[in-house]
């Protein structure tokens, strides 16, 4: 090889080399927050088998922040001491990372809650729903209180800028959990008597609402609620080792969803 060729093609190398170091994706060792929802004092809702969503929370949380963890990228969890009472504070935990998303648990209205006994003890049941939902708000911070959960998009208010990488996200998330054979429930939709979300896309179970974690965000972010408690069916599938390394695996899966960024700019 000539000296001209070789060193037209070690530059060559260089160039490309450089420009792979500087456009990786900023999924690459990407800042992710892992909000667990709820806390000791306000547990949410309560599963058919009397165990309450904070656990439920924590257990995921703590199975996603590892996987992400292996994979590379820098994980904050947020409320895992279940001493957080108050919600935007999680918001303001999550400033300078490049996701948050918030894990939950579901349930139903009472009207779709039947009673049934379990070890001696009267608990509320649903067979009706089960399923994952997704959700993302649309508007800026700034706008948190003039938008409502009947309007999130309140013409006073601009759209949110990371509302694109929220729903991205979002989306990109709903892929994979569809993927790994999770469905989304639809019972939060209109026509759902006491349920008033926006389905932004049905598809995947993604829906608007102005959830305070949501709404307080300065960062793209995701309420994911994982599947419907007190449907005794799904309380046990959400408890499974098996489950838990499908979300993570499809958590991880989907950060590709974040936008590239420079990332020499970031040292």
């Amino acid at each position: 090889m000539s000296r001209f060729h070789r060193s037209t093609l070690n530059r060559a190398q260089c160039i490309g080399a450089l420009l792979f170091c500087v456009l990786l994706p900023s999924s690459w060792g990407a800042k992710i927050a892992l909000d667990v929802g709820h806390n000791l004092t306000a547990t949410g809702t309560t599963s058919a088998f009397g165990e309450t969503e904070f656990s439920y929370n924590l257990a995921i949380v703590e199975v996603v922040a590892k996987r992400l963890r292996e994979a590379g990228h820098q994980v904050t969890v947020i409320g895992a001491d279940g001493q957080m009472l108050d919600l935007k504070p999680r918001a303001n935990a999550a400033i300078g990372h490049d996701l948050f998303i918030s894990f939950h648990h579901d349930s139903a209205r009472e009207e779709y809650l039947d009673e049934w006994i379990w070890k001696d003890q009267p608990y509320k049941i649903t067979r009706q729903f089960q399923g994952y939902s997704l959700f993302v708000f649309s508007a800026d911070p700034q706008y948190a209180n003039t938008t409502t959960a009947m309007s999130p998009s309140n013409p006073l208010a601009g759209v949110g800028a990371q509302w694109k990488t929220s729903l991205a996200c979002a989306s990109r998330l709903g892929n994979e959990l569809l993927k790994a054979g999770l469905k989304p429930t639809l019972h939060h939709a209109h026509g759902v008597a006491g349920e008033n979300r926006v389905v932004l896309d049905e598809s995947r179970g993604i829906y608007e609402a102005n959830f305070a974690v949501l709404r307080h965000n300065s960062v793209p972010a995701i309420l994911f609620e994982g599947g419907v408690l007190p449907n005794p069916e799904e309380a046990l599938r959400l408890k499974e080792p098996a489950h838990r390394a499908k979300v993570a695996n499809a958590v991880l899966k989907s950060l590709d969803c974040l936008p590239p960024v420079a990332v020499l700019s970031k040292k």
